[in-house]
């Protein structure tokens, strides 16, 4: 018969028996020192049981554990509440996970359904149930060991409940001949504790696993953090080609010499211009951005130097230029190719002499102004075409430092994608995570468009994606077709022989290859862009990779000029 929560008063003679009662100690201290060795429950637990066999004679002993117990241990058990089984919810499925004495298919075997056998009973109502004897018990279901295998003595079987939190998580359990000089009660009171002790290590296994989880996102926040800052200046990426950029950027910060940056389009000549300015003793004062490709012909002067009251119609006020804004500080001069060579001679003059004079005025203002100019044009071949004055070439080459395009740095390509990835989930309330194959494969893009291609993309797959995680078949779908990729990639970057000074020693200097701005593009390309967005210049420059000015003097130099012509 099984018997529930009750269990036989302890023996005197039992306790009295030094023999058993040196064992009950070596057992406990041998698990003790297990305890504080390894915190493994595969390790403690299973050898906890082998003593218990070898010791006091409990044998086949096995610990079974509630299928949820996996869960718990990703959730946190050493923070889980203690649970309230809902009237009439079924109790949890279990299976055997540590055991002594079993093989690994009498293991197996070891599942119960909810309320099933013995172990079921004791996991669903909490409560311990010895058997004293297995062949007189209907529920007893011997499916882990057949009843043949075992002794042919009266076999009991103990099975005590193991809580964490005064939840029932699992079931402690083993055989016992019955007719042994022992007293059961006294094996029933060192299974509790063993019990209670099972109980505890898988707790404060769970807790150490919380732990080490917690410290372990800690440590990737940490990473990251530091991963920021080394992106000095807001500048992402650790290639070799972008460190040498930056390393020759921070040598040369505190000179007042201009800088020249030279690249492809869209590789952050704007984030360099103003790593420039952080990285100089200039930091505090201002930090102009002039895009020389958006001002028009007639606003160079004014915009530049600025203009004084009355100096053209509409003028009622005096206005400092951007120079003088910039005084003390750092201008930056993006798409420097793009400037008249009218408004190149009086650049060159203040560059030279330090002084502006506002349109419209005739006294000379003292200006103190680093300029940081910036081009994806080869100014040395504008020169020889006379579309760029050579003295000022030489005045803003002092310092040339090149960019390197986003296909010369393929392992930074993960991290700038991580980190547009955050940004424009954080502007957009959106969730939008990429799998490692997607990683994989924007890794693989040639990307002609540089970063700002890179920036493009993300933007556009956070908004128009459905998926939380993106695969990388999805991130298929939101790059441009190889083909074009190809074309673009296999266009020469933009480099000034100027930058050729920063070869390696003793490697050979690259071929200079033209640039031609009047015959990149056919004009069937010009007149199928102007067609295809109904006349509308900016969107057809936009659409070939061009500013509109470059649009615009390609239509010139070829006749082109008037829409109405195509």
């Amino acid at each position: 018969m099984a018997t529930s929560a009750r269990t036989p008063p302890p023996s005197s003679k039992s306790s009295a028996d030094p023999q058993w009662r040196a064992q009950e100690l070596l057992l406990m201290s041998e698990v003790m020192r297990l305890v504080g060795k390894s915190l493994a429950p595969e390790v403690v637990l299973r050898e906890m049981l082998h003593l218990m066999s070898e010791l006091l004679g409990l044998n086949r002993g096995r610990i079974v554990l509630a299928d949820f117990v996996g869960d718990i241990a990703l959730q946190g058990l050493a923070d889980r509440k203690p649970a309230t089984r809902a009237a009439g919810a079924p109790a949890p499925q279990s299976a055997i996970r540590y055991a002594y004495g079993l093989t690994r298919e009498e293991m197996a075997r070891g599942r119960y359904g909810p309320g099933e056998g013995i172990t079921g009973r004791v996991l669903a109502t909490a409560q311990p149930i010895i058997v004293q004897d297995i062949d007189a018990e209907p529920q007893f279901l011997a499916r882990s060991v057949a009843r043949a295998q075992l002794p042919p003595d009266t076999v009991a079987f103990i099975a005590l409940p193991i809580e964490v939190n005064r939840e029932v998580i699992g079931v402690l359990a083993c055989h016992r001949i019955r007719s042994r000089d022992r007293q059961l009660a006294d094996d029933v009171a060192v299974l509790k504790i063993l019990a209670t002790l099972a109980g505890q290590l898988l707790q404060l296994q769970a807790l150490v696993a919380e732990k080490t989880r917690a410290l372990q996102a800690k440590n990737q926040l940490l990473t990251r953090a530091l991963e920021t800052a080394a992106a000095r200046y807001g500048i992402i990426g650790t290639s070799p080609a972008l460190l040498q950029a930056l390393g020759e950027l921070e040598r040369v910060s505190e000179a007042t010499a201009s800088v020249l940056l030279l690249g492809e389009s869209g590789t952050g000549k704007e984030l360099f211009a103003r790593a420039v300015h952080l990285s100089s003793q200039r930091r505090d004062q201002p930090f102009i951005k002039v895009n020389c490709a958006a001002i028009p012909d007639t606003l160079f002067e004014s915009e530049l130097f600025g203009y004084e009251r009355g100096a053209f119609t509409g003028a009622q006020n005096a206005r400092a230029g951007w120079f003088e804004q910039a005084d003390r500080g750092t201008i930056f001069l993006d798409e420097i190719g793009e400037m008249p060579l009218a408004m190149q001679t009086k650049l060159l003059r203040t560059l030279q002499e330090g002084t502006i004079v506002r349109l419209g005025g005739k006294r000379e203002i003292r200006v103190e102004v680093r300029v940081v100019a910036a081009t994806n044009r080869d100014l040395a071949q504008e020169v020889q075409r006379g579309s760029f004055r050579r003295d000022l070439f030489y005045r803003l080459n002092v310092i040339p430092i090149r960019l390197p395009s986003l296909r010369e740095r393929p392992q930074d390509i993960r991290a700038l994608a991580v980190h547009f990835l955050s940004r424009i989930n954080q502007a957009n309330q959106r969730n939008v995570s990429l799998s490692p194959a997607a990683l994989a494969r924007l890794e693989q893009h040639p990307w002609p468009g540089n970063i700002r291609e890179l920036g493009n993309v993300i933007e556009r797959l956070v908004l128009l994606t459905d998926s939380a995680m993106v695969s990388a078949p999805e991130v298929e779908r939101f790059l441009p077709p190889e083909q074009e990729d190809a074309a673009a990639a296999a266009r020469p970057p933009a480099l000034a022989s100027a930058g050729q000074a920063h070869a390696p020693p003793g490697a050979a200097a690259p071929a200079v290859r033209e640039y031609q701005p009047a015959r990149s593009h056919s004009a069937a390309q010009l007149q199928q862009a102007l067609l295809a967005h109904g006349g509308n210049q900016s969107r057809a420059a936009q659409a070939l990779g061009l500013t509109v000015r470059q649009f615009s003097y390609r239509l010139r130099k070829m006749g082109l000029h008037n829409v109405d012509n195509l």
